[in-house]
């Protein structure tokens, strides 16, 4: 891998948004909407719950936790999809580019994504409603860590998919992610699943990662078991998105469907 082509291709994905109002809007313009509407449903619920102040602290920590993984996934998916819809593939894969380099550097573009989306609904939950997300303590970082990975794996595999099965497969790099939401127990615990769901949710990264989120609220402390499981599957999660691109990509250069990509 050559440094020089990964920061090429983040070079590339970064003068797009640098020239498009529009593309910033993407990166801010949905975390603020959502955290304005939760926030006011919490102020809401704090009214007439008096005495419950963790309802801010649930909500608005577990949407700014939800939105990191959101746009981890995004950053690779709308990059690889930017690449389409401009035509562009062909030329990458004839240039010196390796896949990897060209993953390695979606990965910049999806990690620069997530810190300008953590900064800017960091800062206006705590000027609208005097909420710290550092309150969490050291495990927030490991939280972040955890659902930026899952971000990625996600990301991979929809990439693999449009790769492979063109733009009929656009629609998962936009709600693929939303597929995990309701088992990843955002704003619930899990215990209020239904029990097939709880099992499924059990092998679900961010599960952990949000369960862990209210055990460090409700009772401090460190969510030791919740951590090890969100790494453990985090990390073949990683290798099964790999694999799945690394097949798809197979696939494609065998049925020479390359040529065809933006069709």
């Amino acid at each position: 891998m050559k440094i020089y082509r990964v920061m090429a291709v983040v070079y590339r994905h970064l003068s797009l948004y640098k020239r498009s109002l529009t593309r910033l809007m993407e990166i801010i313009y949905w975390p603020v909407l959502d955290l304005m509407v939760w926030g006011f449903v919490t102020l809401y619920l704090q009214k007439f719950q008096g005495g419950l102040p963790p309802f801010i602290a649930f909500f608005l920590g577990a949407l700014i936790l939800w939105d990191i993984f959101f746009r981890a996934q995004q950053g690779i998916s709308i990059s690889f999809l930017e690449e389409v819809w401009s035509r562009n593939l062909l030329n990458l894969f004839v240039s010196p580019l390796t896949p990897l380099e060209f993953i390695a550097g979606t990965l910049v573009i999806s990690l620069i994504k997530v810190v300008a989306t953590f900064l800017v609904t960091m800062t206006l939950a705590y000027i609208f409603y005097s909420f710290n997300v550092f309150s969490l303590g050291f495990p927030l970082f490991l939280f972040l860590l955890n659902l930026i990975l899952m971000g990625w794996s996600i990301g991979i595999m929809t990439t693999g998919a449009i790769l492979r099965f063109g733009q009929e497969a656009e629609v998962m790099a936009w709600g693929l992610a939303f597929l995990f939401q309701p088992v990843s127990a955002v704003f619930y615990p899990v215990a209020v699943l239904p029990p097939v769901l709880q099992k499924i949710a059990w092998w679900i990264p961010s599960s952990h990662v949000f369960e862990g989120m209210r055990e460090v609220i409700n009772q401090g402390g460190f969510p030791a078991k919740e951590l090890i499981w969100a790494f453990g599957l985090n990390g073949l999660y990683i290798l099964g998105a790999g694999f799945f691109f690394s097949w798809m990509l197979r696939e494609v250069k065998e049925k020479g469907l390359l040529l065809k990509s933006g069709e």
